[in-house]
């Protein structure tokens, strides 16, 4: 018992020991024997600082948190956090965090903007080499309601107001925040950005004619040309870092050759670049030269030496980004970024109005965004876009809800690279794809979805009540698998089809949508593979573009006029062991016409449930119809024909169906109805071929001339 007592009571020492050296360490900040604490939490006390919590005194409160957090940095304490409160932030200043600190507000707490006029502003500003921060809870909140939209920060400044940033990082490190708001900005909730400075400029008049040799020694070289004097590292960026890049150049080219130096003139390395490659600068070099393949003019030539950093290593989880003017984040420039389970909606105000924009202006002289997830997000009620990825490369949008009614739930713009969206459910909101980007397992409900192409695959794909709509700029540049359109008769849903040739593979359409399941006109080519279009609206045409359909299978819903199915377009039909099933009374199931329609048909099979033509052509350059069964087994008008070439009324007009082949095909109907009619051709109409056909209790009706043979009929 003793010894137990005696363990408890040291414990309690030592908890003691621990406190009071906290205190005596805070206690000292300002005093000559300053101490250093131990590495904890500190919870700020406002009044040693000159801190208010009641939203007065912007100047001495923004400046008591940046004491704060520079002498807990310089103490190596890693926690601080401000207690419950409002904290007004001076307009014309900001938080500017510092490395290795956990910056928390606790529950209650507001970092609040004065209120201001100006166009570019901050809360908390995470610099160039920040590294290791977390920004833990509390409230970021602009001044988007009270702000003054009416002056400019200067003459040329655009006047926009769009610049108000919550949170903004410039080429920082290993950033964490978690579970923060930050709201009513007139810019952006959050931005990851990138830090540049240009530090020289190459002109035309200090490139002489000339190249350097591989020991480093100038050369003479009639087809080069290189920089007179060096470019010194002397800028005081490269105090700290060391990688630069050229940029925007004017009639120089794209690519060429750096040789480095020491500062007592020693050649240490020469390497192949090109414009906006990031180059390392080798140790101990103090300058370089530069020697470019002799362009067509030097007059107005010129190049930038710059230093770039992006900001790097960042999870943003368990936030809210909300009711800001422009962005909710904004990433401009930043590599590995996860933002993932956040709550992101109400932005709107001036363009471009999204919940997440990846966009660093790379190919405008800007900043590289690559490497970013996206992911278990909830985006609603923004105004133009939940997700843009503009720019950049290896983007995942994965398992998010993108619930922004009639906006852009993902835009993929053509300078984005290998953009994968996996897995979300677009409730309202619209895809619209320009090029590569894989869309697997995703979900859509009253909305659509736009592909261009090119490097575009979707896979796995369920939409509701929808539009899957392509419109490939290249040849196959789209490739579609495994896709289900379910319609209800609720919107203009379905599939619709423009521009270059594509392949689909594996697509349901099923349902009655508000007009055509299926529509427009994609060049010749197009390969559909198990197409299935079940139940389209019967008042409305089905428009299949030119492409060959294998294993296919096409069932209008019941009632309605039931227009046809039909193929009118110019270029080649080839239908492939299809099934068409009709349950109309009195129509056509396949309609063919155009002067330079090419219509192949075989090993197919057309059910009629009604008084039904199965195959009608008006106009063909070539009709060739092999080896198909087409069953009638309800009608009760002998006049209807089961496939017929031309119309009675057009019979003595020029003909209009080129060439036709009718071969192998069988044909069985309840009552005597015509199989084959061919007499309507037209004036002048060629003999058509039409053999080998086998026909229960249907009749042929051919013109005089058609070459006709080993057509077998039976009387039932």
């Amino acid at each position: 018992m003793r010894k137990m007592r005696l363990g408890i009571r040291m414990r309690t020492v030592a908890m003691l020991m621990l406190i009071l050296a906290v205190v005596v360490g805070v206690a000292q900040v300002y005093g000559k024997e300053e101490k250093t604490v131990p590495s904890s939490k500190y919870i700020v006390e406002l009044s040693r600082w000159g801190i208010s919590n009641d939203g007065t005194n912007a100047v001495e409160t923004t400046k008591g948190i940046n004491d704060v957090l520079i002498w807990a940095y310089n103490q190596k304490i890693k926690e601080v956090m401000l207690p419950a409160g409002t904290y007004l932030i001076d307009k014309s200043s900001y938080i500017n965090m510092v490395s290795d600190i956990t910056f928390e507000l606790a529950d209650g707490a507001i970092l609040q903007k004065e209120t201001n006029g100006t166009e570019n502003y901050k809360v908390l500003y995470i610099g160039n080499g920040v590294k290791n921060v977390t920004l833990k809870g509390g409230t970021y909140r602009g001044d988007r309601d009270t702000h003054d939209y009416s002056k400019k920060d200067h003459q040329h400044s655009s006047g926009t107001h769009e610049a108000g940033h919550g949170i903004l990082t410039e080429g920082a490190f290993n950033v964490i925040i978690d579970g923060v708001k930050s709201v009513n900005f007139t810019g952006d909730g959050l931005v990851l950005g990138g830090y540049g400075k240009m530090s020289a400029a190459i002109y035309g008049d200090t490139l002489v004619s000339g190249g350097i040799n591989d020991k480093g020694l100038p050369r003479t070289d009639a087809n080069k040309v290189r920089t007179k004097t060096s470019i010194n590292f002397t800028h005081p960026v490269f105090s700290t870092e060391r990688t630069f890049e050229f940029s925007n150049s004017i009639h120089l080219p794209a690519e060429f050759e750096v040789f480095f130096y020491k500062s007592n003139g020693v050649f240490l390395s020469k390497l192949k670049t090109k414009l906006r490659d990031e180059i390392q600068i080798p140790q101990g070099a103090s300058h370089f030269h530069v020697v470019f393949d002799k362009p067509k003019t030097l007059t107005g030539a010129y190049l930038e030496v710059w230093h770039r950093s992006v900001t790097e290593n960042v999870v943003v989880k368990n936030s809210e980004f909300a009711f800001n003017r422009r962005q909710g984040i904004t990433v401009g420039g930043a590599n590995n970024v996860w933002i993932t389970n956040n709550d992101i909606h109400d932005i709107r105000g001036t363009a471009p109005q999204s919940g997440i924009d990846l966009e660093g202006g790379f190919g405008e002289n800007g900043f590289l965004n690559s490497n970013i997830k996206i992911t278990k997000n909830r985006f609603y009620n923004n105004a133009a876009y939940d997700v843009i990825l503009y720019d950049g490369y290896d983007g995942l949008v994965e398992d998010n809800h993108l619930a922004s009614k009639g906006a852009i739930g993902v835009g993929v713009s053509s300078p984005f690279k290998g953009a994968v969206i996996r897995n979300n459910h677009f409730d309202g909101s619209r895809i619209v794809a320009e090029n590569d980007a894989e869309f697997i397992d995703n979900r859509m409900n009253d909305s659509s979805a736009i592909f261009d192409g090119p490097n575009i695959k979707v896979d796995r794909m369920e939409l509701i009540d929808s539009q899957f709509s392509v419109n490939a700029k290249v040849a196959f540049g789209v490739a579609v698998s495994n896709v289900t359109i379910t319609n209800n008769n609720k919107n203009e849903s379905g599939l619709i089809l423009r521009g270059q040739p594509i392949k689909i593979q594996n697509m349901t359409i099923i349902g009655t949508p508000k007009l055509r399941a299926v529509t427009g006109n994609v060049a010749p080519g197009s390969i559909f593979d198990r197409l299935r279009v079940i139940g389209f609206n019967p008042n409305f045409t089905l428009t299949l573009p030119p492409g060959t359909y294998n294993h296919c299978e096409f069932e209008g819903a019941d009632g309605g006029n039931y227009a046809p199915i039909t193929a009118s377009w110019a270029g080649k039909y080839v239908f492939n062991s299809c099934t068409f099933k009709s349950s109309a009374s009195n129509a056509t199931l396949l309609f063919a016409e155009h002067p330079e329609l090419e219509l192949t048909i075989r090993n197919s099979s057309f059910e009629l449930l009604g008084n039904t033509q199965a195959i009608s052509v008006q106009a063909a350059k070539k009709l060739t119809l092999l080896n198909n069964t087409i069953t009638a087994n309800f009608l009760t008008s002998n006049k209807t024909e089961m496939i017929k070439l031309n119309e009675l009324g057009r019979r003595d007009e020029k003909y209009d169906i080129r060439q036709a082949l009718i071969k192998g095909n069988t044909i069985k109907t309840n009552i005597a109805a015509v199989g084959i009619s061919t007499l309507y051709a037209g004036k002048g109409a060629p003999p058509y071929t039409i053999e080998d056909n086998t026909l229960y209790k249907a009749t042929l009706a051919l013109k005089a001339n058609d070459r006709i043979g080993n057509n077998t009929m039976y009387d039932k």
